[in-house]
Formats: C-alpha cells, structure tokens, sequence
C-alpha cells in the first residue's frame, strides 16, 4: 500500500536536524550532515547560512575545514517558541554533556 500524506510528516525540520547534527560535532563536514539527514549538501549549505544570518551560530575557518560555534541563548524563531533558547531544544535531543553551554 502507498504510503499517505499522513505517513511524512515529522516533528522537526531540517534545519533542526542540521543544527542538532552540528552541535553533536562542531568538526563535521557538510557533506556528511547531508548524508545523515537525507538532504542535498546544497541544501545543507543554505540551512547553515540561514542558521548562521539568524544567530544561531558562527561558522570559523580552521585550516581547510569549518568549526561551528552554536549559541544556545538564541530564542527560538515561532513566536508560540519565543520565549525558549534554542539550548533547551538542543538539551532535549543531546546528551547534557554533548549540549552547549549556556
């Protein structure tokens, strides 16, 4: 049976998969987040820049590679959110030791 439009939903978007997928490894290429989260690396590419014009975080030149600062104060963009930082939503997915400091 085909799946339904009911069957591809999911509760986060990709760029909460990306951000997630980032704080869990600030060293990680974004060829290799693409291929976790199942996007293009283009795709990725363009969340990270937005991730990165709204503040969520920095991106940092080391040698040939990237390293990628997150800051966890940052409120979440939906105004239902806003009164949450992205580090409690980082907190629910990561382990306490693998989140960001505030």
């Amino acid at each position: 049976m085909p799946p339904t439009r009911g069957d591809q939903w999911t509760f986060l978007t990709n760029h909460a998969r990306v951000l997630l997928h980032i704080a869990r490894d600030p060293d990680v290429r974004l060829r290799d987040v693409a291929a976790s989260v199942g996007i293009t690396e283009r795709a990725v590419q363009l969340i990270v820049g937005d991730l990165e014009a709204a503040g969520y975080l920095t991106r940092t030149r080391v040698g040939r590679r990237n390293r990628y600062t997150i800051d966890p104060t940052v409120a979440l963009r939906h105004p239902a959110e806003a009164d949450h930082p992205v580090g409690d939503l980082l907190g629910a997915f990561l382990h306490r030791e693998d989140a960001p400091a505030p």
